[in-house]
């Protein structure tokens, strides 16, 4: 019996999907305490995973726990994708 096949992952799951809320508390306690151990170098970041397993509970991220952030950065790029978006993927070649 193999760790990944479809009947422990359908374990997994189950079990998940019981815990939704003990997840997501379980997964802010933990962001918290590398947040505090990294000096808020990865805020950002970790507030993304913070949001995932809220989501993933069924709860909404509440606007008081969001950190402050500036309006450039929240505000969406021209295209239409946020500025986290437009700087991750590369520049556009114009000669194709």
């Amino acid at each position: 019996m193999a760790l990944f096949d479809k009947r422990n992952i359908d374990k997994a799951m189950a079990l998940a999907e019981k815990n939704k809320g003990k997840i997501a508390d379980t997964v802010n306690k933990a962001t918290d305490a590398i947040d505090k151990k990294t000096g808020g170098k990865h805020t950002d970041k970790l507030k993304k995973v913070d949001d995932a397993a809220k989501k993933f509970a069924g709860e909404t991220p509440a606007a008081a726990d969001q950190p402050a952030t500036t309006e450039a950065a929240s505000e969406p790029a021209s295209d239409g994708a946020t500025t986290d978006e437009a700087a991750s993927r590369p520049a556009s070649s114009t000669n194709d």
